[in-house]
Order: structure tokens, then C-alpha cells, then sequence
């Protein structure tokens, strides 16, 4: 495979994980009026943008992965975004918190299927040395995403605000449900895109390459045996997960609630926040576990993580204190710059620690619990704060900030507490071949 199609294969995944952020996160910004048009609590909400995605995208994720060790990874890909765009499309239709949850729980269960795939699936394409660029490129896509669907969802909310409610076949749709129905579409001609050009990589002589995928025993065997990497790594990693999910999940909130900023004017700020610092901090990440594994530091993804982890606690405690818009929003870009370091080691480890026929499952195994406990566990967290401990939908930001503040200092420790078995396990490695 020529290196112009490696890499645009990889433009072509990270165009699938910017609509799946769009599609995901355009959530967060609606919150005023689906609380107000659909009657639900701060807790509800935190269900609806944590648990109900996370459900099928946890579980549904390890059965996924086992499919994309053994068969053709970009029809899978390609069935998954049919899937959750379609699901997206029905969250137009909602006009109640039930059918909401099942329709996000569809969005989860489609989404589950791009991660594992792409992971495993670039790191038979592109070279080892290469290999954290690439990882960053792919997951600039979240950044992307994410700023688009805050630009995109403030946009159409200040157009459509005032306007009438439509019908729709006899089915009457809010203005905020617009958003719904704009972004899910996108995604139904990229899995055409993706199912029609994209082919399994073949070796040299033109042949397909070989993957024998292991069962999903053998993953867990593997994974029990390096338990001194893989437990503080996959902890570690989901407390840093539930910082980020954090942010983008509650942050529009504490905008609009606390400090009076429309919707619009969040989409823009909050949007622009979230594309330009998430892709600085993805690829100067990236940039860095490059430049310090070929200078010989071999434990360079657990402190690239470990770093981004500590660079959040200060921004986020002066964020709990300031009342200044301007400084808010300053300490938020920083924040947002470190949150994103860790994407990049993560994927590098699991694909250079891990043998070829099991990365998929071992990918799925760390995504599930970074959903179940970094963006189901922080969504409800601090939604269970505002309801039941402080009393108030306006303490928001100071719930935020301790669970943000908490989940990166546990995520560090952790983080570099699995740089030596990583070390070891990358000398053995390198002593069998």
C-alpha cells in the first residue's frame, strides 16, 4: 500500500471519529431546552450523557473487537456509522427522556464498532516510528468533532430560537431537535464512502495480510500475565477519560448557567476552544512520545500521559474560583490542551504492547472501562452533585471541578506507576526478536 493511501485511509477514519463526536457531544449543548421540554434533572441528564451512550459502547465493544481480529475491520467500521447515524437521526423524533435514552443507547452501540477497528487497522498500515503521528491525526478527530457539534448545535439553537415547532409527518419536532436530524446525516454517506473504497492491507506480493484473531481467554490470559502494565494503564487512563468527558459533557453548562453566556456565543467559544487546543494538545502529544522513544526513553508514553494529566489540576482549581469571563475561558484553553495528551500515548501502548491478533480486543477491553467509569461515572458524578450534595443546578462548576481536579491527579499516579512493566515488557519484547 502506497504511503499517500496509508495516510489517506487514516484522513478517512479521523473524518468518521469527528462525526462520531458530533454526534455524541451535540448532547451537552442542548441541555437547557431538553431539560425544559422533556422535564428532567440534572442526574437525568447525566444518565442520557454518560450511561445511556456508554452502555452498548462498553459492552458491545468486546464482542465488536473479537469480529475485527478475524474479518474485514472496514465493513464493520462502515456498519457502525450507518448505525449510529440513523440513531441519531431518531433522537429528532424523541418527545420523552425514555425514548431519548434507548436512541442514545443505539448512538453508543454504533460508535462501539470505529475504535478497536481503526486502532487495529493503522497499526498494520503504518510504520512503527510513525505510529503515535498517526494515532494523533486519527484522534484529532474527537477535537474536531467535538467543536464542530458546539459551533454547529449554537448556530441552529440561535436561528431556530422563537421560531414554531415543525411537523413532520404528522410528528412535531422541536427547534432543538433540528440539530438531531442536521448532523446525523453526514454519517450515512461516509459509511458508503468507507464500505466502497476501503480494503483490508495486503503484503508485499499482494496478498492479504495474515490475522488470526486470538480468543478473547487468550486476551485476558495475556492481559492477567502483564497485570503490572495493563492495570494502573487501563485505570489510569479511565480516571484521565472521566476528566476530559467532564469538560466536554457539563463545561457548556457552567458557561450558560453560572456566567450568562448564550448558547450561541458557548458554541463559538466553547467550539473553538475545543478544535484548537484538543488538536494542539493531539499532536504536540503525539509529536512527543515520537521524539522521546527515539531518544531513548522508553517509558515516553506514561510520562507524555502523566504530564497531560497534571497540566489540568491548576487551570480547573482557578476556574473553580474565578467569576471573570475572560479568565474562565483562558484557563479552559489550557485545560483543554493538556486533557488531550493522553489520547495518543493510550493508543500507542495498546498497539505496540500487545500482540497483532488480540489488539482489538485489548483495545475494546481499555475502552470499556473508559466509558463505564470516565464518561458514565463522571456524566452522573457530577450531575448526583449538583442534585444531591450541593442542593443546586448552579454549582455545576464547582462539581466539575473536583471531579476534574480528583480523576487527573489519581490518573497521573496511576499512569506512572505502569511506566516500569511497560519498560520491561518492551525489553523483553525486543530480546525475543
Amino acid at each position: 500500500m502506497a504511503s499517500g493511501s496509508r495516510w489517506g485511509i487514516v484522513l478517512l477514519f479521523m473524518a468518521a471519529y469527528v462525526l462520531s463526536f458530533i454526534d455524541r457531544q451535540i448532547l451537552a449543548l442542548l441541555i437547557g431546552p431538553i431539560r425544559a421540554d422533556l422535564g428532567i434533572t440534572d442526574t437525568q441528564f447525566g444518565l442520557l450523557s454518560g450511561l445511556a451512550f456508554s452502555i452498548f459502547y462498553a459492552v458491545l465493544g468486546l464482542p465488536i473487537a473479537g469480529l475485527s481480529d478475524r474479518y474485514a475491520r472496514p465493513v464493520i467500521i462502515a456498519a457502525g456509522i450507518l448505525v449510529w447515524s440513523i440513531a441519531t437521526l431518531g433522537c429528532a423524533f424523541v418527545h420523552s427522556f425514555a425514548m431519548l435514552f434507548v436512541f442514545r443507547i443505539m448512538v453508543g452501540a454504533g460508535e462501539a464498532t470505529l475504535a478497536p477497528a481503526v486502532y487495529s487497522y493503522i497499526a498494520d498500515i503504518i510504520p512503527r516510528p510513525k505510529l503515535g503521528w498517526a494515532m494523533s491525526v486519527f484522534s484529532l478527530g474527537s477535537f474536531i468533532g467535538s467543536g464542530l457539534a458546539f459551533m454547529l448545535g449554537g448556530s441552529i439553537l440561535s436561528l431556530t430560537v422563537g421560531q414554531p415547532d415543525l411537523n413532520v409527518f404528522g410528528a412535531v419536532i422541536h427547534p432543538w431537535q433540528l440539530c438531531f436530524a442536521i448532523v446525523g446525516l453526514p454519517g450515512i454517506v461516509l459509511s458508503a464512502i468507507i464500505f466502497l473504497w476501503v480494503r483490508e492491507p495486503v503484503q508485499a506480493g499482494g496478498r492479504a495480510l495474515t490475522r488470526k484473531g486470538a480468543s478473547m481467554s487468550v486476551a485476558m490470559q495475556y492481559l492477567w500475565q502483564n497485570r503490572a502494565l495493563f492495570v494502573p494503564h487501563i485505570l489510569g487512563y479511565t480516571f484521565i477519560a472521566m476528566t476530559l468527558f467532564s469538560l466536554l459533557g457539563w463545561m457548556p453548562a457552567v458557561l450558560m448557567r453560572v456566567h450568562g453566556m448564550s448558547p450561541r456565543i458557548v458554541g463559538f467559544a466553547f467550539g473553538g476552544i475545543a478544535m484548537v487546543c484538543g488538536v494542539s494538545g493531539v499532536l504536540t502529544s503525539g509529536r512527543l512520545v515520537d521524539t522521546l522513544t527515539q531518544r531513548g526513553h522508553k517509558g515516553a508514553p506514561m510520562i507524555t500521559g502523566a504530564i497531560g494529566a497534571l497540566g489540568v489540576v491548576l487551570p480547573m482549581a482557578i476556574i473553580g474560583f474565578a467569576q471573570a469571563t475572560p479568565v474562565i475561558l483562558i484557563c479552559l484553553a489550557v485545560a483543554f490542551y493538556f486533557a488531550s495528551f493522553p489520547m495518543p500515548p493510550s493508543t500507542f501502548v495498546q498497539q505496540v504492547a500487545v500482540p497483532q491478533e488480540m489488539r482489538a480486543r485489548l483495545s475494546a477491553v481499555l475502552l470499556f472501562f473508559n466509558a463505564m467509569g470516565g464518561l458514565a461515572g463522571g456524566a452522573f458524578l457530577i450531575g448526583f452533585l449538583n442534585d444531591h450534595v450541593f442542593h443546586s443546578p448552579m454549582a455545576v462548576g464547582t462539581s466539575l471541578c473536583l471531579v476534574a481536579i480528583g480523576s487527573s491527579s489519581l490518573g497521573a499516579l496511576l499512569l506512572l506507576a505502569s511506566r516500569k512493566p511497560f519498560e520491561r515488557l518492551m525489553a523483553q519484547s525486543r530480546h525475543r526478536t
